[in-house]
Formats: structure tokens, C-alpha cells, sequence
């Protein structure tokens, strides 16, 4: 067990408005350090080299960012978790059901290079070592991403990552499956290395888990309304509970060069990846690069598609400069 248990004691809460003016919020706002007292004496679970084993390419993942932010919120899930559990339970013994259990699901959304992945790794090891959730599984919605060689026929390559380039039905079915109960459920796989879809032989299989962890661009992005009002029209309508994570698009689109230089001296080098090509750019043309995927593409669907959904979110984490979150926003019951 690492770290010392945080000092219990009042924690402020604040009903400022979490949007920036004088409207009434639906959200809490704490501060990094008023939520981190909301840690209470839950126990750091993770030893150091874990929290190492769960970073991001450029994000500064610290143990004590993981005790500050994620230990709170992983208590609050738990918490959540239990209570939906018991209500399941009283609902099964009302209708004197015998129905197997229903995942508890939990999507996390925000812009490409904001954190998502690494925020998904550790709530998931983290959620795990809590006793009535030992099984947590992860699914990315890369996977639901259209295959090259449809998005290519449909003229649809420079669109990658908007609503339109993702198999919405074959995403909906899937989490339709999970909160059905089935014990097996299979997703698709992406490949950021082949740049893919891969082969439907490679796939993530989810076995009956307590705790479905969803994370991708989109999974708060409303649909069409279907005309005959039979039709589940939100991914988001499968959740139980939605995080977004938040920072400046100034930010954003600096540690998206980062994540590019990066990649530059990584992955990109080896002859069979499909950005290998941009590995022999010299600095000055990779920023360049970098800079006009970024505006083209990633900033266009941020602003079109994906910052109109943080008010979609129950919990935001806003970050700083430094990937360090700095406030918190809890939607109120």
C-alpha cells in the first residue's frame, strides 16, 4: 500500500458556475485540492511502477496526480457502482427475476491528445481493486471506426474520427448486448500502428464484467431521433455515468505537436507503420505537419462535434498546461 491516507476534515464545496457566467450550474465545482480531501481514507492501491506502466506518451502521470484525482473519483464510483447494484438487486427480488448482472457503464470522452486513454487505464486498474467491482473491462470506440477501405470509397479518409466515419449501429448493438446481460460480447479492434480496423479475428472479447469502461471521441455525441421511436438514438443513453476531460484548445492542440513529435522518433520509424513516411521530416516540417492535421481535422471536429458535449458529461476534469487537473466539475443529483 502506498501513500499516507488523506486528513478527513469539511470539505468547501462550491456552486460558482461552472460555465463562466452568472447562469445557476448544474455542476459542483471543487478545486484540485477541495477534491482530493474527498479521497477520505481510501487506500492507494497502486504501487508506483504501476502508475508509471499506465502513462500516456507525453502526459506526466504522477502518483500523487493519482491520488489527488483519481482515488476521489474512483470512491465515487465505487459508491455509485454499490448503490446501482443494490437497486438491481431489489428490482430483480420485486419482479422475482432471475436475470443474470448488468454491467455498470461508464463512457469517457474529449479531444484527440487530451488524456482519455490514460484516464481509462488507471480508473480501470484502479476500480478493479475495489471489492464489489473485480472485474472492469475497456473498450476504445476506435474500433467502431469504418474500416480504411470503406471511409476511402465513401470519400470519407479526411473526415477519420467524426460522427459519420463510425459504425454507430454496430457500436449500439454492442453496448445493447452488454446491458442485456450476455455473458460474451466481442468488439472490434483498432490499430493506431496499421492506422485500422483490424481483422475480425482480432477482437477484444468482454466476459460478464462489473464495470464496462467505454472511451472515445464521440460517446456523448447525440444521434438522429429515430422516426418510429423504437430505436435506442445515444450511445451515451447505455451509460451510467459519463466523464469528459476538458482543457484550453490552445493546450490541446501543443500537446497534439507533442504527441506528433513524439511519435516522429517512435513508432512512426518502423517501415510498416502508415504514418512511417512522416519519420524522415525534418523538425521544422513535422510541426508544420502536425499543425495543419490538427487545424484540418482534429480541431474542426473538437469545435463541430465534441466540445458541445461537455455539458452531456456528469463529472468533468479540467486540465492545465501541465496535464495536471485543476478543478472538477460534478454534475448534482
Amino acid at each position: 500500500m502506498t501513500g499516507e491516507p488523506a486528513k478527513t476534515g469539511p470539505v468547501l464545496v462550491s456552486d460558482r458556475p461552472a460555465n463562466g457566467n452568472s447562469v445557476p450550474s448544474p455542476y459542483r465545482t471543487f478545486t484540485r485540492a477541495e477534491w482530493a480531501e474527498l479521497r477520505a481514507d481510501t487506500p492507494m492501491t497502486l504501487t508506483e511502477a504501476e502508475v508509471l506502466t499506465l502513462r500516456g506518451l507525453i502526459e506526466n502521470l504522477s502518483i500523487d496526480e493519482v491520488i489527488d484525482i483519481y482515488l476521489p473519483l474512483s470512491r465515487l464510483l465505487s459508491l455509485y457502482v454499490s448503490a446501482t447494484q443494490d437497486l438491481f438487486k431489489a428490482t430483480r427480488y420485486f419482479l422475482g427475476a432471475k436475470d443474470g448482472k448488468v454491467p455498470y457503464v461508464i463512457g469517457i470522452g474529449g479531444s484527440v491528445a487530451v488524456g482519455k486513454s490514460t484516464t481509462s487505464r488507471v480508473l480501470q486498474a484502479l476500480l478493479t481493486r475495489w471489492p464489489n467491482t473485480p472485474k472492469v473491462a475497456l473498450v476504445t470506440t476506435d474500433g467502431f471506426l469504418y474500416p480504411n477501405a470503406v471511409l476511402e470509397r465513401e470519400n470519407l479518409m479526411h473526415r477519420k474520427g467524426f460522427p459519420e466515419s463510425f459504425n454507430v449501429s454496430a457500436l449500439l448493438k454492442f453496448l445493447s448486448r452488454v446491458k442485456a446481460g450476455e455473458p460474451v460480447v466481442s468488439a472490434p479492434l483498432y490499430s493506431h500502428f496499421a492506422y485500422d480496423v483490424l481483422p475480425p479475428d482480432q477482437q477484444v472479447v468482454v466476459e460478464g464484467p462489473d464495470i464496462l469502461i467505454v472511451e472515445g471521441l464521440n460517446v456523448l455525441q447525440p444521434g438522429r431521433m429515430p422516426r418510429d421511436g423504437k430505436a435506442v438514438p445515444f450511445v451515451s443513453d447505455y451509460f451510467d455515468f459519463s466523464v469528459y476531460i476538458d482543457a484550453e484548445t490552445e493546450t490541446l492542440e501543443r500537446w497534439y505537436v507533442e504527441r506528433f513529435m513524439r511519435l516522429r522518433q517512435t513508432a512512426f520509424r518502423d517501415p510498416g507503420a502508415y504514418f512511417h513516411r512522416y519519420s524522415t521530416l525534418t523538425d521544422e516540417q513535422a510541426v508544420e505537419t502536425a499543425l495543419d492535421i490538427w487545424r484540418r481535422i482534429n480541431l474542426a471536429n473538437l469545435e463541430e462535434n465534441i466540445l458541445p458535449t461537455r455539458q452531456r458529461a456528469d463529472l468533468i476534469l479540467k486540465k492545465g498546461g501541465d496535464h495536471l487537473v485543476e478543478e472538477v466539475w460534478l454534475r448534482k443529483l
